[in-house]
Parts: C-alpha cells; structure tokens; sequence
C-alpha cells in the first residue's frame, strides 16, 4: 500500500508515530486515516516482532489492526501500518478527565480488554505489557470502544525467555508496577501473568492512580520486592462495588494456578451489570459474597454443615426456631425447618396425602432462579 505520512503524534524510546494516509486517496474527505510506527531500520527487531505476532492473531475487533509494513527513506526506517486511535490511549483519556472512571465505564473497558485477551491466550500468545497506555481508545457515536495495542513484548506461551542478562539470569518484561509475582520471582510469563496486569489496570481506572500507588521514577527493586515478597496485593479501591472488589480479587490470587483466566472473569457477576440488569437480577455463580443467606442453586451450601438429628426429634417436632437455634447453633436450615404450628412428619404427610397442600402461611421464601 502507498501511504502519505503526516504529522507525529507520538513518540517513544526508539521510534515515532505518525498520522498516515493512503497516496491514491489522499485528497477524498473520507480518507481513512492510519497511525504508522517507525523506527530505525537498525533498531528495528521489537517493531518487527509486533509485526510477526499480529499477523498470527489474525483480526479481532478488540485488537488493534496491522494493515502492513514497509521500509523507506532508502531503507532507513521501518514503518508499521496500525489502525488509528482518535482517543488516545486509555491512559490519556484518564488523565484528560482528572478524575476516576464511573463503574459502569470500568465495566465495560474491562469487559473489551478481557475479550481481546481471551482471544490472544486462545492462540497461544501472552501480551506481556497490559497497562492502560497500551489500551486504545476508538470514539464509538457518543461512547467509546477500547482494544489492546503495543505486542513488541508479547512471546509465545510456553516458550522460556533468554537468560544471561543484566539481572542475574532473569529478563524483565513490561512494566514493573503491572507485573505479576511469577513474573518477578520466576521469569515466568504465562496468561495469568496478563490477568495480573489486568486486575492493576483496573485499580487505576478506578482510583486515577497507579495500583501500587506509585509514581513514575520510583525504586523499581523496592517494589519488586513487595510484589514477590510476601501476601501484600495491590489495595483494594473501597469505591468499587462489591462484585468489583471480588473480582479484583479473583485477579490478584498470588498463586497464578488459582487465578481465574480471561474466560472465566468474562462470566464474572461483575462484567455481568449494566443499564439493563440490576443486582438481583444476575446470576450468581462466580464466587462472590452477597449478604442474602439464602441458597441460589444447589451448590450454594458451602456455610450449612450438617450435623446429625435423632428420629425422636424429627417425629415429636421438637426442633424449632424459637426453642432449638438459641441453645445450638450448630443446627442446620433442615434441622429446624419444622415452626410451632406443625412438624417436619405433619407437613411430609401433606404433601403426601390427596388434598392439595396449603401453603399460603411459607413466609420468607425466596426465589429461586
């Protein structure tokens, strides 16, 4: 593709970003506008990996497009086509506003962040770098849409990284304040290592500030010893719902074995609200705490221990609420089901028997869905 560059519009440590269009286009109103990654032809070997690895992922809606790459200037530079962010970075927009995304926005970042990650661990690649200036922002008819960018860091899963560098056999990969315990304390950077840097990235749309509440410039060894060292995680934003919190939880499990991967957080009750759902109305099955006792399906026992109960009891109708609970709290929902009008045999009879049973005095039932 002939392409036209235009103005920078950014600029790293060892290449540019410029806006581009196509040559045989570029006086139409509708040219469609590209970003162009270039870098010194020399220097050029991670901006070329990005170039590999996005071509073997292929399309998804929430991974920033490759349209293709070139040399110019006689050979000088290499040039990467990408797809153009007209918001920015997610980064840039957080600080643009001055202040903490609302929960519903967290929501939905989080929900188009997870997808594209989901989609890159299914074929088989880690992106090694999540953090919000790797997430771009696409104005979407009065909203926004957000799709992950930046894969020079991005390695196969599975494949162990070159040893022999400057930190004793170890190569660090990304951003220190988004990395994972594994990551610091092995050299290990698998899927789980993303979701890590997802929970961190989440911490700070909703606080404005890093997840470690640190700033650019500070000790990076001090903080890898408070992420490898010990059971301290990131704290917590108390602004968060609870499914938020627990879903902070679910990525922030030190053990990266028992973290929860991009397919499961993605049924997550937490990405489950919005505008048309309200608390009552998600399903419950993920994990997280509610103050309603009451079992929701059949799995949802884990507080009733069962203890057992003499047929004595059960036949007199002995156990109820008013007279058992107080003198022993260990008894079960099932134990003290019988009240004072009537027995657990009473009220097993009537369902047996051939008169339609009354139940208009059950109260206190909930449904179940």
């Amino acid at each position: 593709m002939d392409w036209v560059r235009g103005k920078e519009i950014g600029r790293g440590g060892f290449s540019t970003v410029h806006l581009a269009t196509p040559a045989q286009t570029c006086s139409s109103d509708h040219t469609p506008v590209m970003a162009v990654k270039s870098c010194d032809a020399a220097l050029s070997s991670s901006l070329r990996h990005e170039t590999r690895v996005l071509s073997e992922l292929g399309d998804c809606p929430r991974i920033v497009r490759c349209f293709g790459d070139a040399l110019t200037g006689c050979e000088e530079l290499y040039n990467v086509l990408l797809e153009y962010a007209a918001g920015g970075s997610l980064a840039d927009s957080l600080k643009s506003r001055g202040k903490p995304l609302w929960e519903p926005e967290i929501r939905g970042h989080t929900r188009s962040i997870l997808q594209g990650l989901e989609f890159v661990h299914s074929k088989g690649y880690v992106h090694c770098d999540v953090k919000l200036q790797n997430i771009l922002v696409f104005p979407n008819g009065g909203g926004e849409d957000v799709k992950i960018a930046d894969f020079g860091l991005a390695k196969r899963a599975g494949e162990r990284l070159a040893k022999g560098g400057k930190l004793g056999g170890f190569e660090w990969r990304g951003t220190p304040m988004f990395m994972a315990p594994e990551s610091v304390n092995r050299n290990e950077y698998e899927p789980p290592s993303d979701i890590w840097a997802l929970g961190c990235a989440v911490v700070e749309m909703a606080t404005g500030r890093p997840a470690w509440g640190l700033q650019a410039g500070s000790n990076a060894y001090a903080l890898m010893i408070r992420i490898g060292v010990g059971d301290e995680i990131p704290e917590i934003p108390e602004g968060l719902s609870e499914q938020g919190k627990d879903f902070l939880t679910k990525c922030f499990t030190k053990n990266p074995k028992k973290r929860w991967t991009a397919r499961m957080l993605l049924k997550h009750p937490f990405l489950a609200l919005d505008g048309a759902l309200n608390d009552e109305e998600v399903v419950r099955d993920c994990g997280a705490e509610f103050t309603d006792s009451s079992p929701r399906c059949h799995f949802d026992f884990q507080d009733w221990v069962s203890t057992q109960c003499s047929r004595t009891s059960w036949e007199s109708g002995s156990l109820s609420p008013s007279s058992e609970i107080d003198s022993d709290p260990s008894l079960t929902a099932l134990e003290i089901w019988a009240d004072d009008s009537s027995s657990v045999i009473d009220r097993i009879g009537e369902l047996a028997s051939q008169e339609r049973p009354n139940w208009e005095h059950s109260e206190g039932w909930v449904t179940v869905r």
